[in-house]
């Protein structure tokens, strides 16, 4: 079945910078469109990042871009986000998705989420 699986969170200060990762079996990686994203309390989950399987293209948040950036390893069948410049309101957990479509805009599968924390 698919699996998901999250890592890389933790507790950072402002302008620090995490690396998240996204392990995935079940699947064949390389072939579906893969999607971040992060839920802060109190608030819904948004999409803040996708890439797609067919050529890479990628999209970004208006809240994350600049600062954020995704990549995929078709090799490891893993999904990364590097997060830099972080900030208080970047506190969330964060989730990856994919919905085994080349395209990005719909998710049916979801990892368990990594908690990201940004404070002093």
């Amino acid at each position: 079945q698919v699996q998901l699986v999250e890592s890389g969170g933790g507790l950072v200060q402002p302008g620090g910078s995490l690396r998240l990762s996204c392990a995935t079996s079940g699947f064949t990686f390389m072939y579906y469109a893969m999607g971040w994203f992060r839920q802060a309390p109190g608030k819904e989950r948004e999409e803040i990042s996708c890439i797609t399987s067919t050529d890479g293209s990628t999209y970004y948040a208006h809240s994350v871009k600049g600062r954020f950036t995704i990549a995929r390893d078709n090799r490891k069948s893993t999904l990364y986000l590097q997060m830099n410049s972080l900030k208080p309101n970047d506190t969330a957990i964060y989730y990856c998705a994919t919905g085994l479509r080349v395209t990005c805009g719909e998710y049916d599968y979801w990892g368990q989420g990594t908690q990201v924390t940004v404070s002093s």
